[in-house]
């Protein structure tokens, strides 16, 4: 079962069984847990702003087993957290039923609103399970924190260790993401010697947050003149978008769908800067400590976007935006005006500015 059809009838089946299974009773905190399920439905880019919250918890019981429920698209992305130990797949019927058969002492489900997720924790046999109390989802735990949407998303995860007396605190600057060392880059890409790498990612998961390709093929271009390498980055989705850009400005170098999310990761590793929309893969970036310049209109920006010292975000804040409630953005009127009137010269001065921040630290780092 993937997203869109969990989405479609959560709201009917998963309201109806969240309403008919037995109120989880209130427990006390299991004071040392031996093995954690942590629950991650969704995209990537939750998953990675849930690992903060994962090694945090590895770090306060460092004996614990955690084991990971996500989807097949998300599931790689814990292979950046090497505190985990087995990650399922929901959507995977003979994984679902390895964890139902399975005992815990502790769940942890990170979902934020549907209620199927909440169904699966209660399911599953543990004595503490932990969610969000964001709707009817909350009779499926023995504890539960709040949710608001104007908190980054890592703290809102990090709030989920509030009931195991975990003492926690939003990552520094320093990577939390670790690459394995097997994980190389594509043998036909080499990486620039003598000038800076410039990583874009040009798709967007929905038309909102789609910045016009013309755009970034100008942006593309000016980067080339400035004397940057600027190399593409997506999945399969993203195929049309970086033929387009590619066209319009041969001198990029597209690796779009031909990269694994590893990868993917290995690439921005050895980028000085990630360009792009409200996405995963400036997620990924921010985990790796890469700099970043992301451009946000439908999405909430307090909530996903980055605000590191080393990262700039320009959001043009239109009366209408956020829209964004939940994970859905409905169909816009007035065509994107969010992000379709983002200049090219804002962001390449925002481009500019921590390109020549990073020469300086790296100036600094030589003497």
């Amino acid at each position: 079962m993937d997203n869109l059809i969990l989405k479609k009838i959560d709201p009917l089946i998963g309201r109806l069984l969240v309403t008919l299974l037995p109120r989880a009773p209130r427990r006390q905190p299991v004071a040392t847990p031996g093995s954690v399920l942590l629950i991650r439905p969704g995209g990537m880019g939750d998953a990675i702003l849930l690992i903060p919250a994962i090694l945090q918890l590895s770090a306060r019981f460092p004996h614990c087993r955690i084991e990971v429920l996500a989807e097949a698209r998300n599931g790689a992305v814990f292979a950046l957290c090497p505190v985990v130990k087995r990650v399922y797949h929901y959507n995977q019927p003979a994984d679902l039923l390895r964890v139902l058969n399975r005992t815990y002492d502790l769940v942890i489900d990170t979902e934020q609103w549907h209620r199927l997720s909440a169904v699966i924790a209660r399911l599953v046999r543990s004595r503490m399970k932990i969610g969000f109390a964001t709707n009817e989802r909350s009779r499926m735990f023995t504890a539960t924190v709040s949710y608001a949407h104007q908190d980054y998303e890592i703290l809102s995860f990090l709030r989920l260790l509030e009931p195991l007396g975990v003492e926690y605190a939003e990552p520094g600057s320093a990577p939390w993401l670790q690459i394995p060392p097997q994980v190389k880059l594509p043998t036909e890409f080499k990486l620039p010697q003598d000038s800076p790498l410039v990583v874009l990612f040009p798709g967007a998961s929905i038309a909102e947050r789609q910045w016009p390709i013309a755009a970034f093929a100008t942006l593309a271009e000016r980067l080339l003149e400035s004397g940057c390498a600027v190399v593409l980055v997506g999945a399969a989705p993203d195929v049309a978008a970086g033929q387009a850009l590619q066209q319009r400005t041969p001198g990029v170098v597209n690796l779009i769908a031909r990269t694994s999310l590893l990868q993917t990761a290995r690439v921005l590793k050895h980028a000085a800067l990630l360009i792009s929309g409200d996405s995963g893969v400036l997620h990924l970036a921010v985990g790796l400590a890469v700099p970043t310049v992301s451009l946000f209109g439908p999405g909430i920006a307090a909530k996903w976007a980055p605000a590191g010292a080393r990262d700039r975000v320009i959001n043009h804040q239109l009366d209408c935006s956020p829209c964004t409630r939940f994970g859905t953005t409905p169909p816009c009127p007035i065509g994107g005006r969010c992000i379709a009137e983002i200049a090219v010269d804002e962001v390449f001065a925002a481009a500019q500015n921590l390109l020549f921040q990073t020469q300086i630290k790296e100036a600094e780092n030589a003497i």
